[in-house]
């Protein structure tokens, strides 16, 4: 048998029959096999995030819309935190912080009392706005690593490529082809983790800042309120001394 055709028997015998990404998964070293589940998890980590933070916010924006549709209303402080006191959300906690301070300072009306309420409600702010940004440091960790992650696997796979033609002392297609495939696929798989969690960190982060945005309306609300209640006291008081 002439040797070029000795030489394609043998590539083909030893090319993988199963150049799929689940094949190319199976056939992988060690090391890599953990960089792809790793990569995985990541992405699946990413996902999951994003669905239960969309649904997070937008039931959280929802709520508060209607209580700042309530103080909207010629309403009274007393009136809305009764309303509140079944509630968890922010708006709601906000109102109930404004209310147990006007209830401290013996329900007078006054600058100072305009400037407690305000650190309180600055406090309730910064508290809730913690929670809801809470999981998306994850995503920001995930778009600045996978990349470095996969890159680390297309490393691993182009060495075991290299090691594979010196010991087999051949440079043929055979040798070579199963540790580039592998190094392509981590590759891909990283910038399959890091891409969507970079854009969905960005949206939730316009997300996020949108809804502060809505807590600092109920805040400012909250605090017309308040003036108003001080007043209708001075109002009432001008009207008995006439």
């Amino acid at each position: 048998m002439p040797p070029d055709v000795s030489d394609a028997a043998t590539d083909t015998a030893l090319l993988p029959r199963n150049l799929s990404p689940w094949g190319m998964f199976q056939s992988a070293d060690i090391v890599v096999k953990a960089v792809m589940i790793g990569l995985a998890f990541a992405s699946l980590v990413t996902w999951t995030i994003w669905l239960a933070k969309t649904v997070e916010i937008r039931r959280k924006t929802a709520i508060a819309r209607q209580w700042i549709g309530l103080l909207e209303r010629d309403t009274r402080l007393i009136e809305v935190e009764q309303a509140s006191r079944d509630g968890s959300d922010a708006v709601a906690q906000i109102i109930r912080s404004a209310a147990r301070e006007a209830t401290l300072s013996g329900g007078l009306f006054d600058d100072g009392l305009k400037e407690r309420i305000a650190l309180r409600l600055e406090r309730v702010e910064a508290a809730m706005s913690r929670q809801i940004a809470r999981g998306t440091g994850v995503l920001a960790t995930i778009g600045a690593t996978a990349p470095f992650v996969g890159l680390f696997g297309t490393v691993w796979g182009i060495m075991n490529a290299f090691i594979g033609i010196s010991e087999a002392h051949t440079t043929n297609l055979a040798v070579v082809t199963p540790g580039i495939a592998e190094a392509l696929l981590a590759t891909a798989l990283g910038l399959i983790a890091a891409i969507p969690a970079v854009v969905i960190y960005n949206h939730l982060t316009r997300v996020i800042a949108a809804h502060r945005a809505l807590l600092g309306d109920a805040s400012a609300m909250v605090m017309l309120l308040v003036s108003r209640e001080g007043d209708r006291s001075l109002l009432r008081l001008a009207h008995a001394a006439e």
